[in-house]
């Protein structure tokens, strides 16, 4: 059964929480508040308590599951075993279920969920953002006037043309070593695309032919995240239809989150329909992160050219502990000549970020990046 159908697929995961307190150790959120609600074992008692019928959907409980980053690091502490991400997906899908979405979000959500909507307003809002954001630098802008969003809060500007709509669909290469479709996310095709590009630019200069299909969209992380399931299986099926059509060995993705929502959430979300599992779980089976791919072909050594640059790196949560990707991105940074390469004393310790909760807890997110931005400081980056 899969965990969005009701927490009852996950009492299994809830019985082997032994209440140890590993999880109280290495909780972000628990190092700034010290509240018992904020580890993992506290929301593991709430959400069996949810299960049983023993307490309601109220917006109190509700907010005990939102202060969660699911960064994993508990789960990876978890001498159990305990899959605590699972248990915090299902309790807040049940949660969405009972109480229904905040407005906002709910309007948000559904127009994420209609592609050719979602585009036409993040087209709109590049060309209109000067209005609403005012440009500190190149590459950031601050709100002109209280948006909902904290007035200190930095953001990158939208791209005035994003990068799906700057290249074509079909990228061949003379004597392909393979060829892969390429999934751009949110961000890279809308903020940053210059991502996307270096990213084609360095398949293709190592011999990969690759395809990006036009008609991909959101992968429905920020949606599953918060407890829309049935938004994305929608978007879920729709994916599993393009990307099974693709002529691919392999599917790129660039962002952690979305590499996690294909291989692990697209399969559990559609685990009960039966002309959609099958699918899913093909496609999950190619999805492979851009520095797995790059680490595995590998790279042509003779074409990297030396940079003169000390440089660190940060282990984002979803690729590090959600996808076992961790050797990789460091093989292929000291992999390039001239790199003095100088670890943090944490790679792993989470951002603070998490999608939409450094929007809906923005003064906490900042107390957790403040720990990340000192350790990146200490390398002389």
């Amino acid at each position: 059964m899969s965990i969005f159908n009701g927490l009852a697929a996950v009492e299994e995961e809830i019985i082997k929480c032994m209440k140890c307190g590993n999880c109280q150790a290495v909780c972000p959120i628990y190092k700034e508040t010290r509240r018992e609600p904020s580890v993992a074992r506290g929301k593991i008692k709430l959400a069996a308590a949810l299960l049983r019928g023993e307490v309601r959907a109220t917006p109190a409980l509700a907010g005990r599951f939102d202060l969660c980053l699911t960064c994993l690091a508990c789960q990876a502490a978890c001498p159990s075993g305990v899959q605590v991400d699972r248990i915090i997906l299902a309790a807040r899908t049940a949660v969405a279920v009972q109480k229904g979405l905040p407005l906002v979000k709910k309007t948000v959500f559904s127009v994420v969920r209609r592609p050719r909507l979602f585009h036409l307003g993040a087209r709109t809002a590049a060309r209109l953002q000067g209005l609403l954001f005012k440009r500190t630098a190149p590459d950031k802008m601050q709100p002109r006037f209280p948006l909902g969003l904290e007035m200190r809060r930095i953001i990158p500007p939208l791209a005035p043309v994003s990068f799906r709509e700057q290249v074509a669909a079909n990228h061949p290469v003379e004597r392909s070593r393979a060829t892969v479709a390429l999934f751009t996310g949110c961000l890279i095709n809308y903020v940053y695309p210059e991502i996307g590009r270096a990213a084609l630019h360095v398949l293709q200069r190592n011999g990969v032919a690759v395809v990006i299909p036009p008609e991909q969209h959101c992968c429905g992380a920020p949606l599953l995240y918060n407890g829309a399931a049935e938004m994305v299986r929608d978007m879920a099926r729709s994916h599993v239809d393009l990307f099974s059509h693709v002529q691919a060995e392999a599917i790129i993705t660039m962002c952690g989150t979305c590499g996690e929502t294909f291989k692990h959430h697209y399969p559990e979300l559609l685990a009960d329909d039966p002309a959609y599992a099958p699918k899913a779980r093909e496609v999950a089976s190619k999805v492979v992160d851009i520095t797995q791919f790059l680490y595995q072909l590998p790279l042509d050594k003779e074409g990297l050219k030396p940079l003169d640059l000390t440089v660190t790196y940060h282990q984002p949560c979803h690729l590090g502990r959600g996808l076992g990707v961790v050797r990789e991105p460091l093989a292929l940074i000291r992999s390039i000549p001239g790199i003095r390469f100088v670890p943090l004393k944490a790679p792993d310790r989470c951002c603070g970020n998490a999608g939409s909760f450094s929007l809906t807890h923005y003064p906490l997110s900042c107390q957790i990046l403040t720990h990340k931005i000192k350790d990146i400081a200490g390398t002389g980056a």
